[in-house]
């Protein structure tokens, strides 16, 4: 072989070592580009789900928060329709109360509660009050009763009070009073709350 031939020879040699060796730097190169772009969709796909699973949960929560709002309008509403019920209703009670007044059997009802007071009083010292709209039935009661009665300055719709001084305590069947009880204790769910 003649030394062009192997000039020849060893730069087809050389040539087919590097164009391997370039093939070769070029597929890893291409593989490293594969992994570098996987790994980089990986975390972009990552991203989006965190960022999609944030606007979600934000979701969730203003969802909540108008719901939340909307709960409490509803609530505010229904406790404003429910007070606007129950004054009519205890309206309505307290007409009747007033036509009751106008019976024989108010006299009568009155006539039992100061039974029932004097019976509690035994012989301690008793004060029974009429409300100042029941002046009328003082002389009757007083007499069919046994018991002086005294005229409140105002008139409490109906019914009397009875104050026992020795055992400081007052029995308090007025009308207004009794009322006023059965309306903070009465609930629309059919109950009656007795705190």
């Amino acid at each position: 072989m003649t030394t062009e031939e192997k000039l020849q020879h060893f730069y087809e040699v050389s040539v087919e070592n590097a164009k391997e060796e370039a093939e070769g730097a070029v597929t890893e190169y291409e593989q490293v580009l594969e992994a570098s772009l996987e790994e980089h969709r990986q975390a972009k796909r990552r991203q989006a789900e965190m960022e999609l699973k944030a606007e979600a949960d934000n979701a969730k929560r203003q969802v909540n928060k108008a719901l939340s709002a909307e709960q409490l309008r509803i609530k505010r509403r229904l406790s404003k329709k429910q007070d606007q019920l129950k004054d009519k209703l205890f309206g309505k009670v307290a007409d009747k109360l007033n036509a009751f007044r106008e019976t024989p059997d108010y006299e009568a009802y009155l006539l039992k509660k100061i039974e029932e007071a004097k019976a509690f009083a035994g012989e301690d010292e008793l004060v029974l009050t009429l409300g100042r709209g029941d002046e009328s039935l003082a002389g009757r009661l007083k007499e069919k009763g046994g018991h002086e009665l005294e005229i409140a300055e105002e008139d409490f719709g109906g019914g009397l009070k009875a104050v026992v001084p020795t055992k400081n305590i007052l029995i308090d069947n007025s009308f207004s009073s009794l009322l006023e009880g059965e309306k903070e204790a009465f609930t629309f769910d059919g109950r009656i709350l007795h705190g």
